[in-house]
């Protein structure tokens, strides 16, 4: 297994799917670990799941739409750990809604939670991670942050405008040692809307066909274990990423063809990132 030991590691939407996938292999890691999400009661319920031994946890309620909330969480952990390396942004709200159908209170409901969280999360940690010297700043992106799909004007216009963040920023956190990135499950996992309650009474043949979301949360866990000036800017996919390592370990030989399903776009950036610096 990898190893966080001595990183702290904040993690948003984490009651559910992905993010408590991400939360608990990073316990399994080392890493002291705060889950968050804006539903107490599921995160109560989630929390048990994560619970390992030795782990160190904090579970604490946060509206990533509430920059206010967010700057207290952040702070909370700093008073308890000293230090924040990883902000693991995967909180995510998908209501099927047809343009027509969607309000102005709609759209900016939903914008606050995926961009807008995005934001407030990286404005939380920035200083944070600034004076200890660099650390991880990661949000979880989907085929909606490449692709429109109908009933998804909002989901997809958060989703795309996660990449552009992490693109931007990154230019800007590279001089402090800060990474950003974004990270696709790449496999299918139990929907976002579906509760721990509502799976339980699923059917099988709908469950078998579930990545376990701990498998998926090794991806991030790698990307986090790795020295934040090897890898910014780019767009990983956690399935690949989760494939290399049970097929080359922890250690794998890095290629853009292990880690993304369009290593030729990800070659792009690592170019386009080079042109910046002024290097060849």
């Amino acid at each position: 297994m990898a190893t966080l030991e001595g990183k702290v590691v904040l993690v948003t939407g984490a009651a559910r799917g992905l993010g408590w996938g991400i939360a608990k292999s990073s316990a399994l890691a080392g890493a002291r670990v705060c889950a968050t999400d804006v539903d107490e009661a599921e995160m109560a319920a989630s929390f048990k799941g994560m619970d390992v031994d030795g782990a160190q946890l904090l579970n604490l309620p946060l509206d990533v739409a509430d920059p206010e909330m967010f700057n207290s969480v952040v702070q909370k952990m700093v008073d308890e750990w000293g230090r924040l390396d990883a902000l693991i942004h995967t909180a995510a709200v998908l209501p099927l809604l047809s343009f027509e159908e969607t309000s102005h209170e709609a759209w900016w409901s939903e914008l606050n939670i995926h961009i807008g969280g995005m934001f407030n999360g990286a404005k939380a940690a920035w200083d944070t991670m600034k004076a200890q010297g660099g650390g991880h700043i990661m949000a979880v992106a989907s085929g909606a942050s490449f692709k429109g799909y109908a009933n998804e004007v909002t989901y997809c216009a958060g989703k795309h405008g996660l990449e552009g963040f992490a693109k931007s920023l990154a230019l800007e956190a590279t001089p402090h040692n800060i990474a950003v990135n974004t990270m696709s499950p790449g496999k299918r996992i139990k929907p976002t809307g579906v509760t721990l309650a509502k799976a339980e009474r699923m059917p099988e043949e709908v469950t078998s066909s579930w990545t376990d979301p701990a498998e998926l949360g090794k991806a991030f866990v790698w990307l986090a274990g790795q020295p934040p000036g090897s890898f910014t800017g780019l767009s990983f996919d956690a399935g690949r990423v989760a494939d290399a390592i049970a097929a080359e370990g922890w250690d794998f030989d890095f290629a853009p063809e292990k880690v993304t399903p369009n290593p030729e776009e990800m070659k792009s950036r690592l170019e386009w990132q080079a042109l910046q610096r002024g290097g060849p």
